[in-house]
């Protein structure tokens, strides 16, 4: 059984994301890439020598990655199987959206929740914070 390892990120939208994004540096002391991405790296519990990684991430709010979301944010949850976590969800008749995004640092699934939120389901591809 596939299963959910931890907080991959906060996504969500803002009106102005580069004023968000500056407030919350100058307030809260938090630096963003040239992505707009901030990181916040970890060590594992069990294996403290794996590095791990949440981001907090800002869009504008046209942006169309939260579609068919209805909420303005997404929850990104580490999983250790993307695919069989995928296809336990919709075994267990919950909307699972059939596109899988592969990038440098691993793949993405997404489904649906109870009340039409998106959901975002990160394997990550390896050890993070290695750049």
């Amino acid at each position: 059984m596939a299963k959910i390892t931890g907080i991959g990120g906060i996504i969500f939208k803002s009106q102005d994301p580069k004023a968000l994004q500056e407030w919350y540096r100058k307030h809260l002391g938090i630096d963003t890439d040239e992505h707009g991405v901030a990181s916040f790296y970890w060590r594992e519990k069990a294996t403290p020598e794996h590095i791990g990684r949440t981001v907090l991430e800002v869009f504008g709010e046209d942006a169309d990655n939260f579609k068919p979301g209805k909420a303005p944010f997404m929850v990104n949850f580490r999983v250790d199987n993307l695919d069989e976590f995928l296809t336990e969800l919709k075994a267990a008749g919950i909307e699972v959206l059939d596109e899988i995004f592969t990038f440098d640092s691993g793949r993405l699934g997404w489904a649906i929740d109870p009340e039409g939120r998106k959901l975002e389901f990160w394997e990550p591809s390896g050890e993070e914070g290695q750049e």
